[in-house]
């Protein structure tokens, strides 16, 4: 992170002023403004009590960029410096759960046992963190015995689940059970958790997208239309659009209705960092040019490059 010119021609920032620039930055993050965010995080100064979230928000930016990298040192920074902070661990996993995915087979070996340690940690330091407690159980899951994975383990979190976060915990188990090929136990488990979930939009999402793996295409459509519903009456839960979209997309069916799905959730109030405004618009625009709509492709990409003008998919659109 830059030093602030504020610390070199006067005192550094205020608490306050801290806190409202990394809450400015923060919203910038969930509006897919990431070029925005990054100026905003460069803004403060190096050092104080609030260097550690900035650090864990400079890392996620970098994640929604697909910058792996320079997430996973900002993650790693923010870890040591606030080591009791279940989230920062949390993301650090993340970060580096995404660089193993593209290593060799021996750095993923290394980067694998890394990732399990710090899910465990963000686990033991706030066992209520229902989201690491979900990607720890996720990793069990995939995991090879020897970095520390097994469907056991994923089991027991599944069970500690069920008293923080009902949903999380059935989808926990459909995934289980999907991995052993009991597709009619995943189905059983995604359904529970579509009725027990407070927010059930993007629940029908994942039921869908369970639908499109098995090719079980009226389905999978109808889970499409039940999540529309769902998010009609949860403004909150924009993203499920987003991730529905998607469903339809990889399955190559009804391309125009995911096109306006995303097209909507460019157009609501509740974009997020799980869904990077930049990356809607670049999906946007390939389905756009599928759909013969050149000129209105290039417009997303041109939005997508408004946004994060170094965003790599956005630039390579087209070559």
């Amino acid at each position: 992170m830059a030093l602030a010119a504020a610390c070199i021609v006067g005192p550094c920032f205020a608490q306050g002023s801290t806190t409202q620039t990394l809450a400015q930055a923060n919203q910038a993050l969930q509006s897919g403004e990431a070029d925005k965010a990054l100026a905003l995080i460069r803004t403060l100064p190096q050092g104080g009590s609030q260097i550690a979230d900035a650090q864990n928000l400079e890392c996620r930016v970098h994640y929604t960029l697909e910058q792996w990298d320079a997430a996973a040192g900002e993650c790693e920074q923010a870890a040591k410096l606030d080591s009791q902070n279940s989230n920062d661990h949390w993301w650090l996993a993340k970060a580096l759960g995404e660089k193993a995915s593209r290593a060799s087979f021996l750095s993923a070996f290394s980067l694998g046992k890394r990732v399990r340690v710090e899910f465990e940690t963000a686990a033991h330091l706030d066992p209520r963190n229902a989201q690491a407690l979900t990607d720890l159980g996720e990793f069990y899951k995939e995991a090879p015995g020897v970095v520390g994975g097994g469907m056991d383990k994923a089991q027991g979190v599944a069970a500690q689940l069920d008293k923080l976060d009902p949903a999380r915990a059935h989808q926990l188990r459909a995934s289980i059970a999907e991995a052993r090929k009991d597709y009619a136990t995943t189905e059983q488990e995604l359904k529970q958790a579509v009725a027990t979930a407070a927010h059930p939009a993007d629940y029908w999402t994942n039921l869908a997208s369970f639908y499109r793996r098995r090719q079980r295409w009226p389905e999978m459509d109808a889970a499409i239309q039940s999540c529309i519903t769902a998010v009609g009456k949860d403004k909150s839960a924009g993203v499920a659009l987003y991730d529905g979209a998607g469903v339809l997309t990889e399955a190559n069916r009804n391309l125009s209705l995911a096109a306006q799905m995303l097209g909507n959730y460019l157009a609501g109030s509740s974009k997020t960092e799980e869904a990077p405004a930049f990356e809607a618009h670049v999906r946007l625009a390939k389905l756009k040019k599928q759909l013969g709509d050149a000129a209105g492709a290039q417009r997303e990409i041109a939005a997508a490059l408004q946004l994060a003008h170094d965003y790599k998919p956005a630039l390579d659109f087209g070559h």
